[in-house]
């Protein structure tokens, strides 16, 4: 199993901020994907919708304001069971997020791309809790023609 894995800082903002940013469905369609819907309650399916398709995410972990996990339970075959995991903490003026995509079952060629777009939609939700303006799908960086 593979693993993609970021770190990045949100100056200025409490672990709350970006926690509130991850667990509800105005936070999400801020930064990830406008178009998205479901349930960010423990136990629930949250649906993104962007333009070549759908993820779909069950929330298995709340603990607020230091960890967000969900299991992906629909959307390209790859990350079928695979985690995306959350944790938040502080160091400085910054909350630090570390974040993993895991149990990838091998380094295909579009696990590189998702590692990349992972961190365009990282520095969205930076860009959201520090400005209050991410860039999410459909307005997010286009780097393939995977989108």
């Amino acid at each position: 199993m593979v693993d993609i894995l970021h770190r990045v800082g949100v100056q200025n903002a409490a672990p709350d901020d970006v926690y509130d940013a991850l667990t509800t469905l105005d936070g999400l369609r801020g930064w990830w994907a406008s178009d998205t819907s479901g349930s960010v309650e423990l136990g629930g399916v949250i649906e993104f919708r962007f333009g070549p398709g759908g993820i779909d995410m069950r929330v298995i972990e709340l603990d607020r304001p230091n960890r967000v996990v969900w299991e992906v339970v629909g959307g390209p075959a790859e990350w079928i069971g695979t985690t995306v995991t959350w944790r938040l903490s502080t160091a400085g003026d910054y909350t630090i997020v570390l974040f993993s995509h895991a149990g990838w079952a091998e380094p295909v060629e579009f696990m590189y791309h998702c590692s990349t777009k992972w961190a365009v939609f990282l520095l969205s939700l930076k860009a959201l809790v520090e400005t209050g303006a991410g860039s999410p799908d459909p307005r997010d960086l286009r780097i393939s023609d995977w989108h």
